[in-house]
């Protein structure tokens, strides 16, 4: 045995764990049940935090007068734990009725019903009266156009604070107030429009009930789907195919790609294109934005801006604009893919097929919460119409797909509309940390070196570290580049450019662990690494698949270029596909 690891056991049952363990890590990692409502599973991306908020996992140690909170209580050798003694059971009964004493009763109505971890406890303790009668709290409600908090659902589990706080950084909310008034808001119970909050989701994702919801557009899309005076057109972004199986019963990891472009063809949208074909655009802006700035840098210009910062995630970009606005001027001004796609839809294409602006609605499907806000930024508008309508989630196309009764499992596979669904194996990866980064590099290599690439893989920026480094080698140049994934992470890259130390040349951050296959809006994963893993190997089994793996290659990115853009960063690539940024730290 190592010396390291300590024996105990668990309802009678020998357990040998590592030292520093918590009683509750070491019941799940030996098949033993325990019910929480509080703990945020994080192995493999951030931290590992255990606020013991909820005691819904209390178990009764020998030896200890009280019940201890198996999240929060370490192993120690020997320790004897019983997990179902009639008095834990009793307790966590009672804790259970306590929490819905004060909750309100929507389970019908309630966008979480049926995937909410209280009801199913409520239910799995069989639990059919409430004992405790009293007047229940009223809290404040606020819709976003990302996400809607009602705080009347609250349990006060702080996984959405832990998240928030320890593992974005962001600082967005708290909890304020004291006893019966206690509440988890932005300072000052402001609202989260008025905060911090970068729109990522993720505390969405944690919510085990319905007080943080995203804002659902469905509604929204099956009303302009049956209006015949409309042109109804959906993008989809190159996560969403990894994870949408999920909700079907699939594995995690498997490829759905075909079967989500038919399922959308069935729902009644006009043209079926991918979000592949923008992020495509975007390597030709972005990798030229790259090489620009390189090239100037290397010729002696002093005033040159490095690192160039990726600008492909929006609750990123939110982000650095709220907490780093000193840094705005680093950033590459290369819209996300999404916008890139929405602006050519709405002026190249619609020109093309003689629709009026006014008629077209663009919808795209995002594994991210942020997008929902991405589409409403101003700066994205021409004379007040969004190039972008609106943004709905994985989870929402897989409720859509449901209760359209299209048996998913059945459907053939069906292959994007042109010109703007075809792309490379390089858009592919955009969907995971470090895909963008090794994307603009297949172009920027060849771009800068005049040679061909021939191993266009490069292994050295790939992995699930929450930071990661390389030098990619240009002709003798040492190229020093930086991936991130998880604002926490990212701020410890943008602390260290602020103080003057990077030793970078070019940064991805992607906000969310995992980069876009951990997004607020994908189905559930509750911090597990194999999940995340098993999306990840997809992206890149789907990258290996396709015949072009270079976005500079892509044939119809050549035709928009040669009939309608002129060439990357020119006037009209400015106009259409570039942005820039605001200061809201004031």
């Amino acid at each position: 045995m190592n010396e390291n690891n300590i024996k105990l056991t668990i309802d009678h049952r020998p357990v040998i764990v590592p030292q520093g363990t918590s009683i509750l890590d070491a019941a799940m990692d030996n098949a033993i049940e325990i019910p929480t409502l509080c703990h945020i599973c994080l192995k493999g991306t951030c931290i590992e935090n255990h606020p013991a908020s909820c005691r819904v996992c209390t178990v009764e140690v020998k030896g200890r007068r009280n019940l201890a909170p198996a999240c929060s209580t370490e192993c120690t050798e020997g320790m004897e734990v019983l997990t179902n003694s009639v008095r834990v059971l009793k307790a966590r009964r009672t804790i259970v009725e306590l929490i819905l004493s004060d909750h309100p009763n929507e389970c019908l109505t309630c966008p979480k019903s049926g995937d909410c971890e209280l009801q199913a406890l409520a239910s799995r303790l069989k639990i059919h009266h409430i004992p405790f009668a009293g007047e229940l709290s009223q809290r404040k409600k606020e819709e976003t156009v990302s996400i809607i908090r009602n705080m009347d659902k609250c349990i006060f589990c702080r996984r959405c604070e832990t998240m928030c706080n320890d593992v974005q950084t962001v600082g967005a909310i708290g909890a304020i107030g004291r006893g019966f008034n206690t509440t988890i808001a932005p300072a000052f119970d402001r609202n989260l429009t008025e905060s911090e909050c970068t729109y990522c989701g993720q505390c969405v994702a944690v919510c085990p009930v319905g007080a943080l919801t995203e804002h659902d557009h469905t509604g929204k899309l099956i009303d302009d789907l049956a209006n015949p005076d409309k042109v109804v057109i959906v993008q989809t972004a190159p996560a969403v195919r990894v994870a949408l199986g999920e909700e079907f019963g699939y594995p995690a990891g498997t490829l759905v790609t075909g079967q989500m472009v038919t399922a959308l063809r069935e729902m009644g949208f006009d043209y079926v294109f991918d979000t592949d074909f923008g992020a495509d655009l975007t390597i030709m802006e972005e990798a030229s934005e790259l090489l620009d700035r390189l090239t100037r840098f290397i010729d002696g210009d002093k005033s040159v801006c490095l690192p160039i910062l990726t600008s492909c995630c929006p609750a990123w970009v939110n982000f650095f604009e709220h907490q780093f606005p000193d840094l705005l001027d680093i950033p590459s001004t290369a819209r996300s893919p999404q916008q890139m796609f929405g602006s050519i839809a709405k002026s190249y294409w619609a020109e093309k097929m003689g629709v009026d602006r006014k008629k077209l609605v663009v919808v795209s499907i995002m594994p991210c919460l942020a997008k929902k806000y991405e589409c409403g930024r101003d700066e994205f508008k021409v004379d007040g119409s969004p190039d972008v309508d609106y943004s709905i989630t994985t989870r929402e196309l897989a409720a859509l797909i449901k209760q359209a009764n299209i048996v998913f499992p059945l459907l053939p596979s069906g292959e994007f509309d042109n010109p703007l669904g075809v792309s490379t194996g390089a858009a592919a990866i955009f969907g995971t940390t470090g895909g963008v980064m090794e994307a603009a590099l297949r172009s920027a290599y060849e771009w800068y070196t005049g040679k061909e690439l021939k191993n266009v893989d490069f292994e050295s920026i790939r992995g699930m570290e929450g930071i990661r480094r390389a030098t990619i080698d240009l002709n003798g140049f040492p190229l020093k580049v930086g991936i991130a994934h998880g604002l926490g992470n990212a701020r410890r890259l943008l602390e260290d450019i602020s103080h003057g130390v990077s030793e970078y040349h070019a940064i991805e951050i992607m906000a969310c662990p995992g980069g876009c296959i951990g997004g607020g809006g994908q189905p559930l994963h509750h911090g597990n690494s194999d999940i995340l893993n098993a999306r990840q190997h997809a992206i890149y089994a789907e990258d290996r698949g396709m015949p072009l793996r270079k976005s500079h290659e892509n044939p119809y990115i050549k035709q928009l270029y040669e009939e309608f853009l002129g060439k990357p960063l020119s006037e009209k690539s400015e106009l259409l596909l570039h942005t820039h940024y605001f200061n809201k730290s004031v």
